[in-house]
C-alpha cells in the first residue's frame, strides 16, 4: 500500500465531528476525503457511489445505526472497508460491530496517531481495535480462557478462523500450512496473533488436553508403522 493515496468517507450526525475528522486526516498527504454522510442511508448510498477505501462509521446516528449500516454495507460488492468510530468503549459494542464484519473499532478519545494507524491496518487487510478495548478483552481471555477461545474467533478473517480451529485441533504448524496452502511463516504469524489475543504461553496451550493426547498417540502410531516397515 505504499505510495497509495486511501480514500475515506465520513458518516456521522454531527458537523462539527465531520469537520473536526477532516481536518484531522487531511493533515495526512497519503488520505484523501471524498464524501461525507449524516446518517445510515446516506452513507450506504455514498458507498455504491463513491466506493472509498474506507469508511469511518459513527455508531448512533438517525434512522439507520452504525452496525446495520456495517451490516448492509458487507452485502455490497465493494471493498470498502469500515472503522466504527465511536464514543462507546464496553465490550459488548465491539462485539456486536465485529459480528457486523466492521474492519475496525476506534474510540473518538484515542489520538490522532491511533487512527491513522487504524486506517492503515485495515486497507492493509488486518483489523484494528483501539489499545485499551484490545487490552481489557486479553485480560478476560485470561481470566476465562474457554469464553476467549469462543470469542477469540468474532476477532478473526476467515482464513485466522481456520488457522486457529486447526491449532485447537492439535494439527501442527506445517500440516496447517499444507492443509490450507499457507506458508509456515504465515501460519506462524496466525498463531502468534492467537497467543497475544489470548494472552498464553504459546499456541499450545490453548490445545484441550485430551486432543493433545490424542495427537501424541497419533505421532506414536505413525512411527509404530515406520518402524514396521522399515524391519
Amino acid at each position: 500500500m505504499k505510495g497509495m493515496m486511501i480514500t475515506i468517507a465520513l458518516a456521522d450526525d454531527h458537523v462539527l465531528v465531520r469537520q473536526g475528522l477532516r481536518l484531522l486526516l487531511e493533515s495526512n498527504p497519503g488520505f484523501a476525503i471524498v464524501d461525507e454522510a449524516a446518517n445510515g442511508i446516506e452513507a450506504l448510498k455514498l458507498v455504491k457511489r463513491r466506493k472509498p477505501n474506507v469508511l469511518l462509521l459513527d455508531l448512533m446516528m438517525p434512522g439507520l445505526d452504525g452496525l446495520e449500516t456495517a451490516r448492509r454495507i458487507s452485502r455490497l460488492k465493494v471493498n470498502t472497508r469500515v472503522i466504527i468510530l465511536t464514543m462507546y468503549g464496553d465490550e459488548a459494542y465491539l462485539l456486536d460491530a465485529l459480528r457486523a464484519r466492521v474492519a475496525g473499532y476506534v474510540i473518538k478519545e484515542s489520538c490522532g496517531t491511533d487512527l491513522f494507524q487504524a486506517i492503515r491496518d485495515v486497507v492493509a487487510g488486518r483489523r484494528y481495535v483501539s489499545p485499551p478495548l484490545s487490552e481489557a478483552l486479553t485480560r478476560r481471555y485470561v481470566q476465562q480462557p474457554q469464553a476467549a477461545m469462543l470469542k477469540c474467533s468474532d476477532l478473526m478473517t476467515p482464513i485466522e478462523r481456520k488457522v486457529f480451529q486447526l491449532a485447537l485441533e492439535g494439527v501442527s504448524s506445517a500440516d496447517i500450512g499444507v492443509r490450507l496452502k499457507l506458508n509456515l511463516l504465515a501460519v506462524q504469524s496466525h498463531l502468534a496473533k492467537f497467543v497475544g489475543m489470548l494472552g498464553v504461553g504459546t499456541h499450545h496451550d490453548i490445545i484441550p488436553p485430551a486432543r493433545k493426547r490424542r495427537g501424541r498417540t497419533s505421532g506414536r502410531t505413525r512411527l509404530t508403522k515406520i518402524k514396521r516397515k522399515q524391519n
